[in-house]
């Protein structure tokens, strides 16, 4: 059952369908509804709060915001503008750019075997790892246990030891073990540090002011990631293994707002430019994006994204194939479609991380309303049909 503010809104559409509506119109409707689900989300407890931005290869198009940084009330509201722990979007908004500069740069290959860089794994069963299988999860490695003592020596120590099936690109299997070591692969390479190096090649020349790992900025503008059993401080990342690595690791750390992710996004549509500059070659961006398939073609990865497995809720239903994105599990997405020229972020003071589903429901309904309308004139029949609104 969808709320009288939903149905409002989709009445709305429904009565002034012409692209030439009046604005204050348009956007009554737009903020109808997209607040209400995150009003839901908070009401339900999956969140404290959280931002939505949506967009094109322009810039941004429309952002909604819900809740504020701590609970009380005159703690600061949650905006486009509010730091966030991304999580494992640390994946695609640093580690795997980081590698298609350095592969841009001629510093490497995507087909460089993991010893090439990796001397510790020579003479193992990971000899034939390849760069492009860490990118795609189809090394066949797995997550491990790693100590604060001396963290990358006990995690390759522990993968060379693995008992899982040692032939890469065999099957995708998601582990954040292929990004830590892609991570510090960009430290051998360019011998800067993964924050270093992001910073200087990518979130610099973006205008990404609020990017980055280990952030220092007023802690009334981050907001506090929610761990299992209490909340954390503001600005300390919530993965325990990116914290033994000091807080910079390539498969989470990175903090960003949602107006940052937007701009990444936008350069992203732009094939690689945004505001006259160029991060990236078009090839590079295309290269990015290109689809490798895994599991007998159920599952397809991009070089660090996802385009279609089980992690893609915030595809949603309308999103179109050549679409990619990531989810992160403090309660982030972001999911790109050059083909709609369009882009949504979601990023959240998640609190509940039992009910999954949930969760994953919300990041495809608020992907499924923003593709109604910011691509169509109105929302039709068939989306709303299949919204699953409480």
């Amino acid at each position: 059952m969808i709320s009288f503010r939903l149905f409002c809104s989709i009445l709305l559409f429904a009565l002034y369908p012409s692209v030439s509506i009046a604005d204050d119109l348009l956007d009554l409707g737009r903020a109808a509804t997209v607040d209400v689900l995150l009003e839901n989300a908070v009401r339900r407890g999956l969140i404290a709060g959280g931002v939505v931005v949506v967009g094109n290869h322009s810039g941004i198009r429309y952002s909604a915001a819900q809740g504020r940084l701590f609970p009380n009330s005159e703690s600061p509201l949650l905006s486009e503008r509010t730091l966030f722990d991304t999580a494992s979007l640390t994946k695609v908004l640093a580690t795997a750019p980081a590698i298609m500069k350095l592969l841009e740069q001629g510093k490497l290959s995507l087909l460089d075997p993991l010893t090439r860089w990796f001397p510790e794994f020579e003479d193992t069963d990971r000899e034939d790892i390849t760069l492009l299988n860490l990118l795609t999860h189809s090394s066949g490695m797995e997550d491990v246990e790693i100590s604060s003592d001396d963290p990358l020596k006990c995690l390759i120590e522990k993968a060379i030891n693995q008992t899982s099936d040692p032939q890469p690109g065999n099957r995708f299997r998601y582990a954040d073990i292929n990004f830590i070591l892609l991570g510090e692969l960009v430290k051998r390479v360019s011998q800067k540090t993964l924050d270093k190096f992001c910073s200087d090649e990518i979130y610099t020349p973006l205008g990404m002011d609020g990017t980055g790992f280990l952030p220092r900025n007023d802690l009334n503008l981050i907001a506090p990631t929610a761990g299992l059993n209490n909340a954390l401080k503001a600005g300390v990342v919530q993965d325990m293994n990116a914290r033994r690595f000091g807080g910079v690791a390539g498969h989470a750390g990175l903090f960003s707002t949602g107006e940052d992710v937007g701009r990444y996004a936008a350069m992203v549509l732009n094939h690689g430019t945004l505001n006259g500059s160029r991060i990236f070659s078009e090839r590079v961006i295309a290269q990015m994006t290109s689809p490798y398939f895994y599991n007998g073609g159920k599952v397809i990865r991009g070089l660090g994204w996802d385009i279609s497995s089980p992690y893609s809720s915030p595809r949603g239903m309308y999103f179109s194939d050549m679409s990619f994105g990531h989810t992160g599990y403090s309660g982030s997405s972001v999911w790109i479609d050059p083909e709609l020229d369009l882009y949504v972020i979601l990023l959240t003071i998640r609190l509940d991380y039992s009910h999954v589903h949930q969760f994953n429901q919300l990041r495809s309904d608020i992907s499924n309303l923003a593709v109604s309308i910011f691509s169509t004139p109105r929302i039709t029949t068939e989306i709303i049909n299949d919204m699953k609104i409480p």
